[in-house]
């Protein structure tokens, strides 16, 4: 027990960091979309699709390697960091000359003619994250759960730090100093730039306080042991790689299938602005997988494991069907938070609410295969939703343009809940109350269905309207869960 309470703690942790990242990003969102046009905002948005993808290519998988073959009996923990880092550091270093040699001729193919910096910025990021990932892991080897904390809170604080000093400073300072060598990196107005600025910044920053630690380790290189790290380690970022593309195709695909007519970058913008609206459910679904996971290795050996899961699962969809209500039925509200120029493509987010309840899902049903050992199955499920976002997006965006990313994402994790719960039904049996699941997401929708239909143009008779639907869930599940109120009220008077 004394080791899953300290597991738990050490999980609330690593999950706090990423928790505050997405936050400060979120709150970050109104500076972007009050400053950046839709079309300069698509482009950043398109530029970090492809980080995303080529960070999972160059990180090699060698943060999971290093955990593994750091415990492995008879292995020095230091010889495996120091062979992964001298690696790390060679194709880092490639990375960034290729980014500084091709950053024109690239530039030029995508259409950023005359912002090489772009990718050249893009570059140096992927090469000091990649660069960065695995001592990040080596803190987490030596369980320095607070050093870990720290290290990336000042790295998010300095993201933010550099975002005010861009957006709010350097327009200033660029108009009074004309000439100034700055001008060469940066546009004297805001752009996608300045984002991408801030988070090499940041970047730097990280290995800036690294530096002192790692002039103290003696470094070595074992041949034997970098081969044996790529074996292991290669099969795991062709397992990542179709999650991450599944996440960002679509706002690849803007640039090839977008309406006629239309600009892509500025669909793109638009989309994933709204799509930011739906933080505060993706927060919950990421939080949720840091507690879950712990705690679902810790029910293992239990005889009634399986109805745990179940109850799980059905408590966890009724808690995110409350929170998809909440910021659909006020998203007048919750749209405010972005600029007027990004408001039209507020109807994605009511889809994008559902699909993260169908990611979350797919989570708790991903435990049959995590519980069972049977990891290989985890590829076919995730390729099944990736081939679905691409066909979706292919044939429908050229009509419906955002919203068939929205409809892409929906259909993918459906698609890969319905595979991965045919392979659970036969590798490892779990009986889901699929029926109340169902259930509860239905009611969800329709009650989303009749705030749409009985709309009028008095917002506070729709507030007031709104607020009675979700009361009307609140009731729905206190009955059908037959819950019982004055328990409740008992508990919380005890604590």
């Amino acid at each position: 027990m004394g080791n899953l309470k300290k597991l738990a703690g050490e999980t609330a942790i690593y999950g706090l960091s990423t928790t505050v990242a997405r936050i400060i990003n979120f709150f970050l969102v109104p500076l972007y979309t009050r400053t950046l046009s839709t079309e300069t905002y698509g482009v950043y948005t398109e530029i970090m699709s492809y980080i995303a993808v080529f960070q999972v290519l160059f990180a090699f998988g060698m943060e999971t390697a290093f955990f593994r073959f750091a415990n492995k009996d008879g292995v020095n923990a230091n010889k495996v960091f120091s062979t992964i880092l001298i690696f790390l550091t060679s194709t880092s270093l490639a990375v960034l000359a290729a980014g500084i040699m091709f950053s024109t001729d690239i530039a030029d193919m995508f259409g950023y003619t005359g912002r090489s910096e772009f990718i050249w910025c893009s570059a140096a990021i992927l090469a000091i994250d990649s660069f960065t990932a695995v001592i990040f892991a080596r803190l987490r080897y030596m369980q320095k759960v607070l050093a870990f904390g720290i290290m990336k809170t000042i790295k998010i604080l300095s993201e933010v730090g550099f975002n005010f000093l861009l957006f709010f400073v350097f327009p200033t300072y660029a108009a009074s100093h004309p000439d100034s060598f700055l001008l060469k990196f940066l546009s004297p107005v805001p752009d996608g730039g300045y984002i991408l600025f801030a988070i090499l910044g940041s970047c730097i920053i990280s290995l800036i306080l690294f530096l002192p630690a790692l002039l103290r380790i003696k470094f070595t290189f074992s041949p034997t042991l970098w081969w044996q790290l790529m074996i292991y380690a290669i099969p795991l970022v062709l397992t990542q790689l179709p999650g991450v593309l599944n996440d960002v195709t679509d706002r690849i695909l803007f640039r090839y299938f977008s309406p006629e007519g239309t600009s892509y970058n500025e669909l793109q913008g638009i989309f994933n602005a709204n799509v930011k609206l739906a933080v505060f459910m993706t927060l919950f679904v990421q939080m949720f997988r840091y507690a879950a996971e712990p705690f679902f290795f810790s029910q293992s050996n239990k005889s009634d494991q399986r109805k745990t899961y179940v109850d799980v699962m059905k408590y966890f969809v009724i808690f995110c069907v409350f929170i998809f209500l909440v910021i659909a039925l006020y998203i007048d509200i919750f749209k405010l938070f972005i600029g007027k120029e990004f408001r039209d493509g507020v109807g994605v987010v009511p889809v994008m609410l559902v699909a993260n309840i169908l990611l979350g899902i797919n989570f708790n049903l991903s435990m049959w295969y995590k519980m069972s050992g049977q990891t290989k199955f985890a590829i076919s499920i995730t390729l099944s939703g990736l081939i679905v976002t691409i066909i979706i997006n292919a044939v429908f965006m050229p009509l419906f343009g955002y919203y068939a990313a929205a409809c892409g994402h929906f259909f993918s994790y459906l698609v890969m809940i319905i595979v991965s719960w045919q392979l659970c039904k036969k590798h490892y049996p779990i009986p889901y109350d699929w029926k109340n699941v169902t259930v509860y997401i239905t009611f969800g929708v329709l009650l989303f269905v009749v705030s749409r239909v009985v709309s009028t143009q008095n917002n506070l008779l729709n507030f007031a309207i709104n607020s009675i639907l979700i009361l009307a869930y609140l009731f729905f599940i206190i009955k059908k869960e037959k819950i019982n109120i004055k328990t409740i009220k008992q508990l919380i008077k005890r604590r």
